[in-house]
């Protein structure tokens, strides 16, 4: 597994330019078996510094132009616990705030994924409804497509555990996992519940995070993912680690909802997408700060 060393810097990315949205998703689909045999899953290889996305390198999204940024939220029929809704609607304030045009796009597990989106979405979920999730991913494709292809995805808990290669099913036995990240998860012997404090990779630039914690999962990492934080407070990873990512994917345990508790992390996910963002304005921050003084200062008490 990876050890906090090593951190390499985070290149900038040019500023973004506008193009062409693709329309959004319509009508049903039902996913086709499984097939039989191995699942299916991206190649994994050793991490490199995240560069910037697609999106950015190619100018995309200016405020103005008809471009939208697409934020997709994958299966919130099956994976939205502790209002995970949350971080979709923090990443299309910060990211109106800032004059870019945003399309958020709400994905039913009957629908297929897409493949223009900039930022993808998964939250938390039960042990049945992240089993059936991952079979219908698996099943689709269209999120390990792209995953391969660089666009971003952040996804938290239950959703976190299914973008790795294997996690644990409703009495522990592996199930199989989409292999964007490589990580596999499982049972462990004590359950995570309540606050967490991690410091974050210095690589990623982002402040100590805080969130909510409520799993019994283990978290393995592989030598191609790198953890997203050291914890100080809370279980995490199980191993003083909390989250990982390689590329722009990144996954993490918190809800909060973590975007919210954490706007640089919020940030971090829209620079991937359209490349490097002005500061806001004090009075924009007010409340962020705010509730990030408030959650600071009540796990140090």
């Amino acid at each position: 597994m990876t050890g906090p060393g090593g951190y390499a810097a985070e290149p900038g990315g040019p500023a973004p330019q506008p193009r062409h949205a693709a329309p959004s998703p319509t009508g049903s689909y039902r996913p086709p078996p499984l097939p039989a045999g191995e699942p299916m899953a991206m190649s994994i290889s050793r991490p490199d510094p995240p560069q910037p996305s697609e999106s950015a390198r190619s100018g995309r999204h200016a405020a103005g132009g008809p471009s939208a940024l697409r934020l997709i939220w994958i299966y919130p029929d099956l994976l939205s616990t502790y209002g995970d809704r949350g971080n979709l609607l923090m990443l299309q304030r910060r990211a109106r705030l800032r004059g870019l045009a945003v399309d958020p796009i709400e994905l039913n597990s009957d629908q297929p994924v897409p493949q223009q989106g900039d930022i993808y979405l998964l939250g938390g979920g039960e042990d049945l409804p992240q089993i059936l999730a991952a079979q219908r991913l698996r099943a689709d494709g269209g999120l390990i497509a792209v995953a391969a292809r660089g666009a971003v995805i952040f996804a938290v808990c239950a959703g976190y555990q299914l973008l790795g290669t294997v996690f644990g099913g409703v009495q522990g036995e592996e199930v199989a996992g989409l292999g964007v990240l490589d990580l596999r998860s499982g049972r462990g012997e004590r359950r995570g519940v309540g606050e967490v404090v991690a410091d974050v990779d210095p690589a990623l630039g982002v402040d100590r995070l805080t969130g909510f914690e409520n799993h019994q999962g283990v978290t393995t990492l592989g030598s191609a993912a790198r953890p997203l934080a050291q914890v100080v407070l809370g279980v995490g990873n199980g191993d003083g680690t909390e989250g990982a990512y390689a590329g722009h994917v990144l996954g993490s345990y918190l809800h909060g909802p973590a975007l919210v508790r954490n706007p640089g992390l919020a940030d971090l996910l829209l620079t991937w997408a359209v490349g490097p963002l002005p500061p806001l304005a004090d009075a924009a921050e007010s409340w962020t700060r705010q509730l990030r003084q408030e959650r600071l200062a009540a796990t140090s008490s």
